[in-house]
């Protein structure tokens, strides 16, 4: 009873209740958001396609390290030429770190030179909460018949210093190549790093 009574407690303090982390091998959750230029996006739409979900803030220092070097910008365009659908995710909420207006948010994204396919703005957290998004980046891959089957870190380099990046192992990479080959993925597990998702 007591168990019950804090559960109960939490959900007021604040506002919801805990969402189950999405699963790898299992459908990935659903979602509607619309993007720096006001077109609306749902997961369905790309049904046949492989998605790839970036987790980004343009002023995490992880995130710096694959924009700065060029690694971020070279993976979107390998994707998108393979067929994938690559989408960043904005879930920094208004006046935290990374918050920024559409029209700021487009041109980050020509500053730096970004191949993704849009760029979701989620302010409300409330895609960012479906996947249990934790850090900057933190990376999702969904094969065609909408199945999770990549979550976890961009790589195995889990240092902000753009060094290690040419000897890591680019996990994200190897998912959507498997998916592509219809091999196994491996892993489909990591440990995400990078900045907190600033909720």
């Amino acid at each position: 009873m007591k168990k019950l009574l804090l559960t109960t407690a939490i959900i007021l303090m604040t506002g919801t209740a805990a969402i189950a982390a999405p699963v790898v091998g299992e459908p990935a959750p659903v979602f509607t958001g619309t993007d720096t230029n006001g077109v609306e996006h749902t997961l369905t739409d790309f049904k046949g396609k492989t998605v790839v979900l970036e987790w980004t803030n343009h002023q995490c220092p992880y995130v710096l390290k694959h924009y700065e070097s060029g690694n971020m910008q070279k993976l979107q365009s390998e994707a998108v030429a393979d067929g994938v659908v690559w989408l960043s995710v904005a879930s920094s909420a208004e006046g935290k770190q990374g918050n920024v207006t559409n029209e700021e948010a487009n041109q980050i994204m020509s500053d730096v030179g970004s191949n993704a396919t849009a760029r979701i703005q989620d302010g409300s957290g409330e895609i960012g909460a479906m996947y249990d998004a934790k850090t900057t980046p933190h990376m999702f891959v969904i094969n065609p018949d909408g199945v999770l089957v990549y979550e976890g870190a961009i790589d195995s380099d889990p240092s902000f210093k753009p060094e290690g990046i040419a000897t890591a192992n680019n996990y994200v990479k190897n998912a959507w190549m498997a998916v592509a080959n219809g091999t196994e993925v491996e892993p489909t597990n990591t440990q995400p790093y990078g900045c907190s998702v600033k909720y």
